[in-house]
């Protein structure tokens, strides 16, 4: 699928975005403090190298490396023999050096791409180059937002966390899309097993919004040579921390500038704060060209060559692989396929349920039951992940037959997750163990000599006398008979 102008009038909507990821490494890119800060107290994880102390140098990370190579193999980077790292300078209150150690021309992933989906089409989007950089500290606001606080304070251990920057050519057309993207750039980088969403501030959104005029220019050839040639006024949108984020304020801005167009006015080049509380974009600054930055190379850091070592850096999985195999060797449908490949913990515990159990009672209890479940409760199924042998205690109860589905999913499991009881003390609590055959059958004579009504609608072929029938079994056993086997029981003894 081809990207297409969403167009208001002859107006239409281009976006390109810059992503910061935060790469899960034991310490940061260019020290040896731990990137575990957690609630730690401020500034507390700092040394004189992320601190920016005259006389500190920077020694790089191999882990942040091999990460980086991970993602460049992912989106298919071209990954250069050699690439080198620059200073780009700017002051800002939480970068204490006074500029920041990153990649400018010689990125470590150059020229990628990343398929995605937007309302079941296909699409993809040119990644013109992601690299590694330093991480500034944080800023604290204290009494209020940013405009309005009181004071603000400035917490380091931040200063030096390992990030990727993920920059695309400007082929979004529509805010919707950009979400798309980035819930599938997350899901790639989680599977990498170089990513933690949980973590605070783990993925952050500069996105540049530009409204072109289609009469100057084809919709189909929109590129970033032809924003240059026809579109000087670029906004860019900064402090984006979520895809929902990224989504409503991209909307926001959209509006706003076609807004400000279709009035006659000038659309400001600018850098513009999202403000999720308010929900609206609100300016920072005039926007910063390259040529402010003042790049020139980090001395302190020789050439980074990978030739040697990247060819043996392996890379697992991938989610849309997963998903093929598992609609092939589960034989499963594309939607149960998706819910059991939407994070890999949720992959993982999948297949070892499989391993035990029919692939479709598996596929059910994971991607129905289990999901379902979780997410009414707004929980991740990292959440239960130290409770995996007892959810897999009650698949199995049910594959042996020992409770019904109905009790399995409406008891039990409700009361792991509602109360953490185990399944077999629930089990037992509740008297939910299954009904012998004599006691249901005792329990479908009782029901057809006290409902006489029922059965003579039953003979006269109304359909929902079965099912009263059916539910007065199953009152009777306490829900621990099988429905299926009491409707067959039912017709047995009626039709006798």
């Amino acid at each position: 699928m081809t990207a297409q102008a969403v167009e208001t009038g002859d107006l239409a909507t281009v976006i390109g975005l810059e992503v910061h990821v935060q790469l899960e490494t034991d310490t940061k890119i260019f020290c040896d403090c731990s990137t575990d800060v957690g609630d730690d107290e401020p500034n507390t994880h700092t040394c004189p190298v992320c601190l920016g102390l005259p006389g500190a140098l920077p020694v790089l990370n191999e882990g942040a490396v091999e990460a980086a190579v991970k993602v460049g193999k992912a989106i298919d980077a071209t990954i250069p023999e050699e690439t080198t790292f620059h200073r780009k300078n700017y002051y800002y209150p939480d970068l204490p050096k006074n500029f920041q150690i990153t990649q400018y021309d010689a990125a470590i992933c150059q020229d990628g791409e990343l398929e995605f989906s937007v309302e079941g089409e296909r699409r993809s989007v040119d990644i013109r180059r992601a690299h590694l950089e330093e991480d500034p500290g944080s800023l604290q606001h204290k009494g209020g937002s940013i405009d309005t606080a009181d004071y603000t304070l400035v917490d380091y251990n931040r200063a030096g966390t390992p990030l990727m920057e993920i920059v695309t050519k400007p082929d979004f057309r529509s805010p919707d899309e950009v979400r798309s993207f980035l819930a599938k750039l997350t899901e790639v980088l989680e599977y990498l097993g170089i990513f933690d969403a949980t973590r605070d501030g783990s993925l952050r959104v500069d996105a540049n919004l530009s409204i072109v005029d289609l009469s100057d220019v084809d919709a189909d050839e929109i590129d970033a040579s032809v924003l240059d040639e026809t579109d000087p006024n670029r906004t860019e949108v900064k402090n984006i921390s979520s895809h929902k984020g990224a989504e409503k304020a991209l909307a926001y801005e959209e509006t706003r500038q076609k807004n400000a167009i279709q009035r006659g006015r000038a659309v400001e080049q600018e850098t513009r704060h999202w403000d999720e509380s308010k929900g609206v974009t609100l300016s920072m600054r005039s926007k910063e060209e390259e040529k402010d930055y003042r790049y020139f190379r980090e001395a302190d850091l020789p050439p980074l060559r990978v030739s040697d070592w990247k060819q043996a850096i392996d890379i697992p999985e991938l989610p849309d692989a997963r998903r093929e195999r598992f609609r092939e060797e589960y034989g499963l449908n594309e939607e149960a396929a998706d819910k059991l490949t939407s994070t890999k913990e949720v992959a993982d515990f999948f297949e070892d349920v499989a391993e035990q159990f029919d692939p479709d009672l598996a596929a059910t209890w994971v991607a129905d039951e289990l999901l379902g479940e979780l997410n009414y409760r707004d929980m991740q199924i990292t959440d239960v992940s130290d409770r995996f042998d007892e959810i897999e205690r009650l698949v199995e109860l049910v594959a042996t037959d020992e409770i019904t589905t109905k009790n399995a999913r409406e008891t039990v499991l409700r009361g792991m997750l509602d109360d953490g009881d185990a399944p077999d003390d629930i089990v037992e609590r509740e008297g939910l163990g299954k009904t012998s055959g004599d006691e249901i059958q005792d329990a479908v004579v009782e029901a057809i000599d006290e409902n006489p009504d029922a059965v003579e609608d039953y003979h006269d072929g109304e359909g929902g006398a079965i099912n009263f029938l059916v539910g007065q079994v199953m009152q009777k056993t306490g829900g621990s008979a099988d429905p299926g086997d009491v409707n067959q029981l039912l017709r047995d003894e009626l039709d006798g």
